[in-house]
C-alpha cells in the first residue's frame, strides 16, 4: 500500500528542494518550484500506481515544474529601475548562497543536472537519461566530470553529503 501523500513530501520535500535548489538556482524559483511539484503530486497521487518509485518521480515532476520556471524566465523581462531588496538569509539553515550551490551552479548545465538528479535527486544515470534526453553513459560521464570539477575546485571538502552514490 502506498504512504499517504503528506508523508510522502515530509519524506522527499527535502530532496526535491534540493534538485530545484541545484537546477535553478535561486531560493524563490526553487520554492517555487518545490511548490508546484507537491501541487501536481497531489493530483495525480491517487492515480499513481502503489509500486511507483515515489522519490524518483517526484524529482521527475520537479524536473520539469523547473523547466517550466526556466522557460518563464526566458521569456520574461524585468525592467526595473532600482534592484528589489533582498530578504536576508541570515541565520537561516539552508538558505542563502552556500559553497556547495555556488559551486554547482558554476558547472556546465549538462553536468549540473547530472550531478543534481544523481546525487541531490538519486535517480539512476538511466532515470535521468531519460528525463534529459540523452543516454545513460553520457549522463554517467557527465555527473562524473561534474563531481571531478567540483572536487578540483573546491577540494575534498565540498563532498556531497548525504547523497545517493
Amino acid at each position: 500500500m502506498r504512504q499517504p501523500f503528506e508523508q510522502a513530501v515530509r519524506q522527499h520535500g527535502a530532496t526535491v528542494l534540493r534538485v530545484c535548489h541545484a537546477v535553478l538556482g535561486s531560493d524563490a524559483e526553487a520554492d517555487d518550484a518545490w511548490s508546484e511539484t507537491f501541487l501536481a503530486a497531489l493530483a495525480a497521487w491517487p492515480d499513481l500506481d502503489d509500486d511507483t518509485n515515489v522519490e524518483g518521480w517526484l524529482v521527475r515532476v520537479a524536473h520539469f515544474k523547473a523547466i517550466d520556471i526556466i522557460r518563464r524566465r526566458a521569456r520574461q523581462a524585468v525592467p526595473t529601475a532600482e534592484p528589489p531588496e533582498r530578504v536576508s538569509t541570515e541565520g537561516v539553515p539552508g538558505r542563502g548562497p552556500s559553497e556547495l550551490w555556488v559551486a554547482v551552479q558554476s558547472l556546465p548545465e549538462r553536468q549540473r543536472v547530472a550531478v543534481a538528479y544523481h546525487y541531490l535527486g538519486g535517480l539512476a544515470h538511466s532515470e535521468t537519461a531519460a528525463i534529459v534526453g540523452s543516454s545513460p553513459a553520457a549522463v554517467r560521464r557527465a555527473a562524473s566530470d561534474g563531481i571531478a570539477t567540483l572536487r578540483r575546485m573546491h577540494g575534498a571538502d565540498l563532498l556531497l553529503e548525504g547523497t545517493h552514490s
